[in-house]
């Protein structure tokens, strides 16, 4: 759900603008099956630019703490963000020579008269969050059946017997 912060990419450069504020982690829907709880809040700051190629450019920063889930065990882990993306201001993609786009150092993105920031920075979330992650130590979710190990083979005896 879209908090209609919604600007012009390519005049909003051009000028040299700059847009900040805190954006509450429950809003950010298409992130919260990732996370534990949607608690808090980021902050973000969109400033508009020309960079060296005479190319219009946003840098994009976000600062906060998500909580994503341990694959481990299951609970929450304080996920730092500090991101930073320097975002370069295209017409068309395929005007990008085969060089820009073998290029990691630089990312494009293609100039909107109406860019979302809020999707904007959904999108930079979902990139930069860890695939699998995990505390550096940790025990499994406890099964509420014990300290035995159950081995997974074991009902299979109590079937072997029976089909003689």
């Amino acid at each position: 759900m879209s908090q209609g912060i919604v600007i012009n990419s390519r005049s909003f450069a051009r000028e040299a603008s700059s847009l900040q504020g805190e954006l509450p982690i429950a809003g950010l829907t298409r992130v919260l099956d990732k996370l534990v709880d949607s608690e808090g809040s980021l902050s973000y700051r969109v400033v508009g630019g020309v960079g060296s190629h005479n190319r219009p450019q946003l840098l994009l920063q976000l600062d906060g703490v998500l909580s994503v889930c341990c694959q481990r065990c299951l609970e929450g882990i304080d996920y730092t963000v500090e991101l930073r993306s320097l975002l370069e201001l295209v017409d068309d993609e395929d005007d990008l020579t085969q060089e820009e786009i073998e290029d990691d150092s630089r990312d494009f993105l293609p100039a909107q008269g109406e860019l979302d920031i809020v999707a904007l920075i959904e999108d930079e979330i979902i990139l930069n969050l860890p695939s699998a992650p995990r505390h550096e130590s940790c025990a499994l979710p406890e099964t509420g059946q014990g300290t035995g190990i159950i081995s997974p083979f074991s009902i299979l005896k109590d079937v072997r017997g029976k089909a003689e």
